[in-house]
């Protein structure tokens, strides 16, 4: 699916916000998610009833280019997501940054933002999985598990003000039964060989680009 950022319920709104790149796309659920970039963006400004405004005062939305900062500055991000209501909750929010180094080799990384439940990283770094629910016999889930509603302010703690660099969300849902599970349950059958029980569906934000100033 797609999602359109509109300013009204128009074909003119929509097709402008389709020019802008304001848009974000799913793997089939109607997750919702918005991201914006900027260079003073705080913890506050997500959290506050007006984390909208913020983002455009102060920034720029998915889809956009970066403006030019102060020398010293890293840019920060913001980025927030709501659930389908008819499917899992949210497992996290990642934001995978991509760039090009002076060799011309390309680089991504991804950096889990937000997160579910009391979850730390380990000592590499890496976040625990939030578990799964999913029970094969019924083809059924439980959304005990996961977070409704997920948001942060983050910071690129790796920028290069020389280097041209992408940054877009990723919202992954909790573990839900794969549709092969759920027709195997309905039909009571064995699940095929070698298919997955369970599916993270996911939503992508356009993303939000860096270009280093123009040499004088």
């Amino acid at each position: 699916l797609a999602g359109v950022w509109a300013q009204e319920n128009t074909r003119e709104s929509i097709y402008d916000a389709m020019v802008r790149k304001e848009t974000f796309g799913t793997s089939g659920t109607h997750i919702k998610v918005r991201f914006f970039g900027g260079w003073d963006f705080r913890d506050a400004d997500v959290n506050g009833r007006e984390f909208v405004q913020a983002g455009y005062a102060r920034g720029v939305p998915m889809g956009s280019d970066l403006p030019t900062a102060a020398q010293g500055k890293a840019p920060s991000f913001m980025v927030w997501a709501i659930k389908d209501p008819l499917s899992g909750n949210l497992d996290r929010i990642q934001i995978v940054k991509g760039w090009v180094d002076a060799g011309g080799a390309e680089h991504e990384t991804i950096y889990d933002v937000a997160w579910s439940g009391d979850r730390k990283p380990d000592a590499k770094g890496k976040l625990p999985a939030v578990g799964n629910t999913v029970d094969p016999k019924t083809g059924s889930y439980r959304n005990s598990i996961g977070s409704p509603e997920l948001s942060a302010v983050w910071k690129d703690p790796e920028f290069d003000a020389g280097v041209n660099a992408f940054y877009y969300a990723r919202v992954i849902e909790i573990p839900t039964p794969r549709w092969s599970t759920r027709d195997a349950a309905k039909l009571g059958v064995e699940i095929p060989g070698g298919l997955p029980v369970s599916i993270q569906e996911r939503a992508w934000s356009s993303p939000i680009w860096y270009s280093p100033p123009a040499a004088h």
